[in-house]
């Protein structure tokens, strides 16, 4: 029997490293270190208005450079691992990660804030949530070591681990062997490539796994036509059930559907026929919280269609258009991670959710890679996509013993 599953990668973890289809090789630089008891705070509307902003504006800004594919994307796995770096961050360059991801709040007090959350969120038996972090950290004497005190605001707020590993392709095996386990072998290969240039990855893992409240049965399947936004008409199996709560905002109309225990639901919106998608997405971070908020209790048919999607993207751009510039630039100030001038080079993003009569499975994984200022002058790109010179040289003279051109196939 499937069940309903959403894992999401971002940045950092505590575990094992034995056991875990990973090499033993790496040492924890967390050992010696007790994580500070932290006070929760109470998740008052300040705080949640702040957390459907962050949400519905990278949602809307990742649909506007999706070239209309299908987007599937865990913001909280995002923000958590954003966050995490954030506590490295100093000067303007923190201001820009505090302004994006908590709307100005202050990185202690939005760690605060997602500690309370994330302890919040319940898991059971037939509802479970659990959330991981790692930062992998490059075992290079070149490289400066991590500060104590950004190791323990992560063991603080994020339970987080952080582990010394030399960067080759056994780090490669390592990290995408946690990806893989930590989101049931949804993403199971989050980094393609590893560079001995980059300083460290940080990254999250979330993993949700429920039943439906009310499972589909053989006679709720049936099939149906689908129009995609290119007006194409596609034949696609349907799942129906009649639920009890209604959404309608003026622009849209959805419903909500439960999961096992009530704690976790599905939430699906429905453009209006004259209502253009890419806009509607924008209005969100204006409506979803009372949207969802003002369900109306009442009986309604809903009609969910069986998918499977895989979505990708890197985030560098996405993030810098929503203000966060500074982090990925020679003017980046993580400081607060070691003295060494760093940036972000990459954070990168996968997804992928299966929906079907059984359930739905999804995983998403974020990556933030942090390299050392002097290799942004060191890492050359050559794409030899038009017309170009070769030639075959005798190494001792470097003279050209062949010469050639290609300007065309």
């Amino acid at each position: 029997m499937k069940r309903f599953l959403i894992c999401s990668v971002a940045v950092l973890l505590i575990i094992s490293l034995v056991g875990c289809g990973m090499t033993a090789s790496a040492n924890d630089l967390m050992s010696g270190i007790t994580a500070n008891k932290v006070k929760k705070i109470s998740l008052d509307d300040d705080f949640l208005n702040r957390e459907f902003s962050f949400s519905t504006k990278l949602f809307d800004e990742i649909y506007k450079v999706s070239e209309s594919k299908n987007v599937v994307i865990s913001p909280l796995s995002v923000q958590l691992a954003l966050a995490m770096t954030a506590n490295g961050a100093k000067d303007a360059t923190l201001k820009e990660m505090e302004d994006l991801l908590g709307g100005g709040m202050d990185i202690d007090l939005l760690s605060k804030y997602l500690y309370s959350y994330t302890s919040s969120l319940s898991s059971s038996k037939k509802a479970k949530l659990s959330i991981a972090n790692s930062i992998w950290f490059n075992d290079n004497d070149e490289f400066p070591p991590v500060k104590e005190s950004f190791l323990q605001k992560n063991a603080d707020y994020f339970g987080a681990g952080l582990y010394k590993i030399p960067f080759n392709d056994e780090a490669l095996n390592d990290i995408n062997a946690w990806v893989s386990k930590n989101t049931d072998g949804m993403i199971d290969k989050m980094i393609d490539e590893i560079s001995p240039s980059t300083l460290m990855f940080l990254i999250n893992a979330i993993c949700f796994d429920a039943e439906w409240e009310t499972k589909y049965e053989s006679e709720d399947i049936s099939d149906g036509k689908f129009t995609s936004l290119n007006g194409k008409i596609q034949d696609v199996e349907f799942m129906s059930s009649q639920e009890s709560l209604y959404l309608d905002d003026g622009s849209a109309t959805g419903f909500i559907k439960d999961y096992a225990g009530g704690k976790y639901s599905f939430a699906a919106l429905l453009p209006n026929e004259n209502v253009d998608l890419s806009k509607y997405i924008g209005t969100l971070k204006d409506t979803l919280k009372d949207t969802i908020k003002n369900a109306e209790n009442s009986s309604v048919s809903a009609y969910i269609p069986k998918f499977t999607f895989d979505y990708g993207i890197r985030l560098n751009e996405v993030l810098a258009a929503l203000g966060m510039e500074k982090a990925f630039s020679v003017q980046a100030d993580f400081s607060g991670i070691c003295n060494g001038d760093i940036f972000i080079s990459r954070v990168l993003h996968k997804a992928k959710i299966i929906l079907d009569a059984d359930g739905t499975k999804a995983a998403a994984a974020t990556s933030v890679e942090i390299k050392c200022m002097g290799t942004m002058q060191e890492e050359k790109t050559v794409y030899l996509n038009r017309p170009f010179v070769y030639m075959i040289i005798d190494n001792e003279t470097q003279l050209p013993i062949f010469m050639g051109t290609v300007t065309e196939f």
